[in-house]
């Protein structure tokens, strides 16, 4: 399930790496994009690599993710975002961990083109703390359904930070696995942001805690205006 928000740029190369991933795993699949009010052609480009539209009108994440899970009624669920290509290896290892018994799971993430050196150590640290904390990035996340449906889906009181609170209740549906094959995101979020910019937003999110992610206008980081990034 991928929630898109004016993506035609990059949704094709998700999409491809998603259908070929899942063509690797031998298992019927359905590749779903949650089209959250694009103003682009988000829309024609998921139809035309193949995917099923869930059109909504949210601006908001964890609604969108919400949608596309409902529009579907499979066993286990994929949430990937729309900047990500997952590798089937990565795919295939998810699938085999959830059959051998894991309810939930996440992967290892690289991020494509260049990002400041001090970010991509921040980024690994985070990583083995998500991984030591059994917890799963937005980009790639995956759960049984029947984890999801007791885990109380996305909180759609916040507008960030959502796989982080929903990992945070998946902890108690059972086992936790994580993938070493690494995905692949897009850093345009780190080259978009000065260290600055960066580090002030994470500061201020630290103090206000869940708080200061139920406001959508002071969370320009994933709402603000995008600038174009020429590295992808």
């Amino acid at each position: 399930m991928i929630p898109a928000w004016n993506e035609e740029r990059l949704l094709a190369g998700t999409l491809r790496a998603a259908d070929a991933a899942a063509r690797a795993t031998g298992l019927p699949y359905r590749i779903v994009v949650a089209d959250d009010a694009s103003t682009d052609d988000t829309a024609g480009v998921a139809r035309a690599h193949g995917a099923e539209v869930v059109a909504c009108d949210n601006r908001q994440i964890a609604a969108t993710r919400n949608a596309g899970a409902r529009a579907t009624d499979a066993d286990l669920l994929v949430f990937v975002d729309a900047d990500t290509e997952v590798t089937p290896q990565a795919l295939c290892a998810a699938v085999a961990g959830i059959e051998a018994g894991a309810t939930y799971g996440g992967a290892d993430l690289t991020w494509d083109g260049e990002i400041p050196l001090w970010t991509r150590a921040l980024l690994r640290g985070s990583l083995w703390l998500y991984r030591i904390a059994r917890l799963s990035s937005g980009a790639f996340l995956f759960c049984t359904r029947e984890a999801f449906e007791r885990s109380g889906g996305f909180d759609e009181s916040l507008y960030a930070a959502e796989e982080y609170y929903l990992s945070r209740e998946l902890r108690r549906t059972g086992r936790f696995v994580w993938v070493k094959h690494r995905v692949v995101t897009s850093g345009r979020k780190l080259r978009a942001f000065s260290v600055r910019e960066l580090l002030g937003e994470l500061w201020r999110l630290t103090l206000a805690g869940k708080r200061g992610l139920a406001d959508r206008d002071r969370l320009d980081l994933w709402y603000g205006p995008r600038a174009r990034d020429e590295q992808r």
